[in-house]
């Protein structure tokens, strides 16, 4: 700290530092430069040097180093061979008054840490052996942590056995034959550099005695000796270790000598370490360590002194004195040890500084012992000079009523002055301040006048004017509390000020961008003039997911239990509701977090359940209604020690690809719940009812193969977990069932029922569950028709169900049906086949509908018979109706055609020029099918429209002779003629038209047969716009005419063997069109398309047996 009174610039002042250098500057290769700051007020103006290491030191002179202007400060840029630079600094700033100093500043250069290079010979050992691996780390800037692991960069297994000094060696408490290897390699880290060293890989050979180890009392292979003075400073760690060697392994305990140990303090790597951050004299004292095992113990005892760097006690401060007055200084410092004080004068000790010949000078105090220096300059001014009023004369002053005003009048003067006002008004609410200035409370509209300072000391006074003037002017603001999240984008503040940055003001109104934390606290809204002011407040409060927490510590640890206690962070005015314990650990999925635990937000503690094997680190995070808060930082490692699994597999199951082999396997253990190395599981196992004793097998895997088991029969199986440390807890005994094998029994009482021309109910006797040899999954009903044996649709029934209905079957056909029961691994045998037919029903559409041969008053219709008549086809049904000009239809027609060989028919006595639409549905002795529909229009009189060349041409009808019709064809009738339609060259090739039809239709459909899937009913085709249906023994009919408006008349159905026609109006599909399949099951494949509306049923039920 540096002090010197503020002088007015015309008086000469003594040199004063204003900016320094730090205490500690660190050259930190990432660094661009080191800058040693040293800038000093004086007048006249200081000039400036420096010392490095006691010596003078010019920095103008070294051509690498930067000056800066009028300062005395300078810059060294980074870069190599800045080691010659390192040392201790000290800036003086001088004018012809005196000289001022500077604090010393020591610049650290460090050398790139390396370990030398060295050959190491191997160690040998014998079993049961202490050893220390020595590592001997390079210096360099702190912090630096030291590591051993392999060439491969796996980390050495540490524990109470095997661990790391705080001097980098690793030590052994006894050795083992597995500690036998080439590469034990000690890395050293400088995080601040950042830099990371290898030391030369050490051999170590573990040699195995003849007899077994014997027991050896404990004894510490570091720190030596019985007791050892550890001296540290105020604040700093106190770290303490024992590594104690002896067989077995000792266990170590801390405490201290009459007390008990700190609070804050803790127990590290595996209890050889103790840790007390931030010590205070309050922590001295005799620590003891004692290591012991089953053949003795070892003690030691650290004996802690905690010591301090000077501080000031009374600071001496400067002083400006007039001639003839005494100067005390007094300067005083604590410290342990006990400071030395030291005084100099312009930067020299008061024996070495010249004669003392003026009235000015800087004088230095100085405190040091071995933790640190303090200095301080203190200015001495002798000066003699008369007032010398800073303040501007016959300055204006304003003030509103009620307030209060200040008329300034400061002076400088050496000896102090007496200052005094002479007031023209008659007001007595004043006083006057020690530096001159005169304060008036509650100012009235009388105290308005002149005002007169005058000041007066042994060499002089001075004296100025001041006017004031009162105003009753009142202005008044307000603003309002605000409560906002973050993030959030914009809050607003209403003021009458500039702002900067985040924060701008617009038409009155503040603003706050990207809200932070940091916004959180109270803004005042100042609206002044320059007589008066009025201030109003406002309280932002800022919400926020809660900060991480701090001071994360393990304590109590107990093998596999230790708690974890934290300290929470800010929550930012939202409380926690949580708090969540997350851990990683190295071994098996190192990087990875997982949550632990969670514990309530009023609790900052958690007692941690661990698994073993492990080496942990824990982290803490803070739930609240606005989310979750970052993570704190993680804990130090904690590592358990291995023991027996806590818990075995379950899930426990069991499958079988043969039906004389059962393969149990089960989810195996996370590795986490390994617990320990050397993880297997025993298998137990025995058949239910027949074995008592447990056949076992050890296995690493996660399943079991058994041979020679009876097909699907219960057995009783537990899996128990095991490693090189014990058994898990006796498991829990699953019923599992080795492997199926085929049913080897058919169903039997197969019967069929015949429920209409599509549909059958099919029943049975179940398969005995004896015979299933396993789970009974369902059963599979087969139908096939006897003329494509090869060819069947199959029927899934899931479960012991022992009926189901088969729908979608062709109509007036044979059909043989087998049904099967099936389990996990396959079908078994069918039942005999029984044979059924289906009922007589209505023919599929007429493939071919043609209109031809239009004349003016007849029309003759052509048409291929159906693909599948489902029965005896007994003739047509002919329909026709008139469209008039507005697409209309007029009343419906019908005609019997009776034969089921025709396949024309010549309509008569039609309407001249008139359109007519066409519906022809082929018929069996059950009813009529859909029909299929045409349009055609006759002819104007006397004429008969033909193509010639592709060109229409006209003839009259009575003379056929005028046209040449060796290229002509009707215009409707798309087919080439002659003459009249009973011309036999028309009817020839009217059949063969119809007969090359057929054959391209059949073949289709045979091919399709013989593709490998024959479908009992296939899809048939667009369903119709138009339907009609007919009374219970009518048939329905159903067309399409491809026009988008319905027919006002309906179709009428005619059955051939009735002379009554029944006529139905229907515009929607019949029920059940999807009804396909059985409630009990599904076809494999498509059994059947859609029911048909208005199908006929069989007058009474058919039932077929085997």
């Amino acid at each position: 700290m540096l002090s010197s009174p503020l002088l007015p610039s015309p008086v000469e002042q003594l040199p004063t530092i204003t900016q320094q250098a730090p205490r500690l500057l660190i050259a930190f290769p990432f660094d661009e430069s080191y800058t040693f700051e040293c800038k000093a007020r004086g007048n006249p103006e200081p000039e400036y040097h420096w010392t490095k290491n006691g010596f003078r030191f010019d920095p103008r002179q070294d051509p690498r180093l930067i000056m800066e202007d009028d300062a005395g400060s300078f810059t060294i840029p980074s870069g190599k061979n800045i080691t010659q630079y390192g040392g201790r600094y000290r800036c003086y700033a001088s004018n012809r008054l005196g000289t001022a100093v500077s604090e010393e500043t020591q610049f650290i250069v460090s050398n790139s840490p390396k370990f030398p290079k060295e050959k190491i010979d191997p160690i040998v050992v014998e079993d049961g052996q202490s050893v220390v691996l020595e590592c001997n780390p390079p210096s360099g800037i702190p912090p630096r942590t030291i590591y051993w692991m392999t060439i491969g960069l796996k980390q050495i297994e540490q524990n109470q056995r095997v661990s790391t000094g705080l001097d980098g060696n690793l030590y052994f408490s006894n050795t083992l034959e597995e500690d036998s290897r080439e590469d034990y390699c000690c890395f050293a880290s400088f995080p601040s550099i950042p830099t990371i060293v290898q030391k030369t890989p050490m051999a170590m050979l573990v040699r195995s005695r003849n007899n077994s180890t014997v027991q050896r009392k404990p004894s510490l292979m570091a720190p030596s000796g019985v007791q050892t003075q550890v001296r540290l400073v105020k604040g700093e760690d106190l770290q303490l270790e024992c590594m104690a060697e002896g067989f077995p392994t000792p266990v170590v305990t801390w405490t201290k000598s009459g007390e008990n140990l700190p609070n804050h303090s803790s127990i590290e790597n595996f209890r050889k370490r103790l840790v007390i951050p931030k010590i205070n004299k309050d922590n001295e004292g005799i620590y003891v360590c004692k290591a012991e095992n089953s053949a003795g113990e070892t003690t030691h005892e650290f004996h802690v002194t905690v010591e301090e760097p000077p501080h000031w006690l009374v600071k001496p401060e400067s002083q400006l004195k007039s001639s003839g007055s005494d100067v005390h200084l007094q300067c005083s410092a604590a410290g342990n040890p006990q400071p030395e004080i030291t005084w100099m004068m312009n930067g020299h000790l008061l024996k070495d500084a010249p004669e003392f010949g003026g009235q000015l000078a800087v004088y230095q105090c100085q405190a040091s012992n071995r933790h640190g220096t303090l200095l301080v300059n203190v200015n001495v001014m002798v000066l003699d000079l008369g007032p010398l009023i800073l303040t501007e004369d016959r300055k204006k002053y304003e003030a509103v009523v009620g307030t209060t005003v200040l008329l300034h009048c400061k002076v400088f003067s050496s000896p102090p002055s007496v200052t005094t006002w002479w007031v023209s008004a008659l007001t007595q609410n004043f006083y006057i301040q020690e530096d001159g200035s005169l304060k008036i409370h509650n100012v009235q509209k009388e105290d308005a006048g002149e005002y007169t300072c005058f000041s007066i000391n042994s060499q002089g006074n001075a004296t100025i004017l001041a006017s004031l003037d009162i105003k009753e002017t009142i202005v008044k603001c307000a603003v309002h509390v605000l409560c906002v999240r973050v993030p959030s984008e914009l809050i607003k503040r209403r003021c009458d000020e500039p702002c900067f940055g985040r924060y701008f003001v617009e038409e009155n109104v503040l603003h706050i961008t990207n809200v932070s934390h940091s916004d959180q606290g109270t803004y005042q809204c100042v609206v002044r003039t320059s007589l008066d002011q009025d201030l109003a407040s406002a309280l932002l409060i800022v919400q926020g997911v809660p900060d991480a927490p701090e001071h994360l510590e393990l304590y109590e640890p107990d093998n596999r239990r230790v708690k974890l206690k934290w300290v929470p962070g800010d929550d930012h005015n939202s409380t926690t509701t949580e708090f969540i314990v997350e851990y990683e650990e190295s071994r098996w999925e190192p990087g990875r977090w997982r949550e632990l635990q969670r514990v309530s937000g009023n609790q900052t503690w958690a007692q941690l359940d661990l698994n073993g094997h492990l080496d942990y680190q824990f982290r803490v995070s803070a739930l609240s209604a606005i989310g979750r808060g970052p993570p704190s930082r993680p804990t130090e490692r904690y590592k358990t020690p291995a023991t027996a699994p806590d818990s075995s597999p379950s899930n426990i199951k069991s499958e079988g690809n043969l039906p004389h082999e059962m393969i149990i396997h089960w989810e195996p253990l996370l590795p986490v719940e390994h617990n320990g190395p050397g993880l297997e599981y025993k298998v137990s196992y025995r058949q239910q009812g027949v074995e008592e004793d447990w056949q076992e097998h050890m296995v690493k895997r996660h399943s079991l193969v058994v041979k020679n088991t009876p097909p699907y029969v219960p057995y009783d199986v537990k899996v128990q977990a095991a490693n090189d440390l014990g058994w898990a807890p006796e498991p829990k005994v699953y019923t599992v069932y080795s492997g199926e094998d085929l049913p080897d029994m058919a169903p039997s009482d197969v019967a069929v029922t015949v429920l209409n021309s599509s549909r059958i109910h099919v029943s049975w006797t179940p398969v005995p569950v004896n015979h299933v040899w396993g789970l009974l999954g369902g059963y599979k009903v087969s139908v096939h028709t006897p003329e494509l044996l090869h060819s069947k649709e199959t029927m899934v029934i899931s479960g012991n169900l022992s009926y189901t209905t088969v729908q979608g079957l062709i109509p007036f056909s044979e059909y043989s049906l087998m049904v099967g029961a099936f389990n996990g691994r396959g079908m078994g045998p069918s039942s005999h086949p029984v044979t059924f037919k289906t009922p007589e029903g209505v023919p599929e559409k007429i493939s071919i509908l043609k209109a031809t041969n239009a004349q003016k008053d007849a029309i003759t219709l052509v048409w291929s018979p159906p693909l599948k008549a489902h029965g005896v086809l007994t003739g047509y049904l002919l329909q026709y109706q008139m469209v008039n000009d507005t697409a209309d239809f007029e009343s419906l027609h019908n005609v019997t055609i009776r034969g089921p060989d025709s396949t024309q028919w010549v309509l008569k006595d039609l309407e001249t020029v008139t359109r007519y639409r066409f519906y022809v549905s082929a018929c069996t002795r059950v009813g009529c099918g859909p029909p299929v529909s045409e349009e055609s229009q006759t002819t104007p009189t006397g004429e008969v429209h033909f193509m010639q060349d592709k060109k229409p041409i006209v003839v009259s009808a009575n003379y056929p002779e005028e046209l040449n019709c060796n290229n002509c064809s009707r215009s409707h009738a798309g087919l080439a003629v002659k003459s009249e339609s009973s011309d036999p060259w028309f009817i020839g090739s009217m059949c063969a038209a119809v007969a090359l039809t057929l054959v391209v239709l059949i073949a289709c459909f045979v091919r399709r047969n013989i593709g490998g899937k024959y479908s009992v009913k296939e899809k048939e085709d667009a369903r119709s716009d138009v339907q009609s249906q007919g009374a219970t023994n009518n048939a329905s009919s159903e067309y399409s005419d491809n026009e988008k408006k319905p027919l006002k008349a309906s179709l009428c159905s005619l059955k051939l063997d009735s002379e009554e026609n029944s006529c139905g109006v229907s515009m929607t599909d019949s029920e059940d069109e999807d009804d396909r399949f059985g409630e009990d099951g599904s076809f494999i494949g498509e059994y059947a398309g859609h029911k048909r509306p208005g199908s006929t049923e069989a007058n009474g039920a058919a039932l077929v047996t085997a």
